[in-house]
């Protein structure tokens, strides 16, 4: 997992090989007046944008998940999240299969650690890395790139 500012993104591009597309796209994009929904920015790269009231750490914890195919770079626009975090490699209880379609698993597990997000920060969630986010007491817009690895 990686947690930064946006303005240190240029040292993770060459992380993989989308970073930088998908960084620009952050840096090129009116985020704060992007409506709600789903983009395909370039192949292998979806953008997902959304503004919800933040959940509590129980509700969060419904789904505190992890992926196979993708790396989600989490973008906070405007608020203050919240979100879990615990290595995959210590998750022990599994809640369901693994479904290819959605490319999420989830765990009935607790996070090791929780951070905060606010405007212009970002999370980068590689497969090992089960997260659990959107926790807060108000709204929170954020972005998140799906980065097919």
């Amino acid at each position: 997992m990686i947690i930064d500012s946006l303005e240190n993104a240029a040292k993770y591009f060459s992380a993989h090989p989308l970073f930088a597309k998908a960084f620009e796209y952050i840096q090129l994009t009116d985020l704060a007046n992007a409506a709600d929904g789903k983009e395909d920015i370039a192949e292998g790269l979806k953008a997902i944008i959304s503004k919800a009231p933040g959940k509590t750490k129980e509700t969060s914890l419904e789904k505190f998940e992890c992926h196979n195919k993708n790396i989600d770079i989490q973008f906070c626009i405007n608020g203050l999240e919240t979100i879990g975090w615990k290595p995959r490699q210590k998750c022990t209880s599994p809640k369901g299969e693994y479904s290819d379609e959605k490319d999420v698993l989830f765990f009935n597990d607790t996070p090791d650690t929780y951070f905060q997000l606010t405007n212009g920060q970002f999370a980068i969630f590689f497969p090992e890395d089960v997260h659990s986010p959107m926790i807060g007491d108000a709204e929170i817009k954020k972005l998140v790139i799906k980065v097919k690895i």
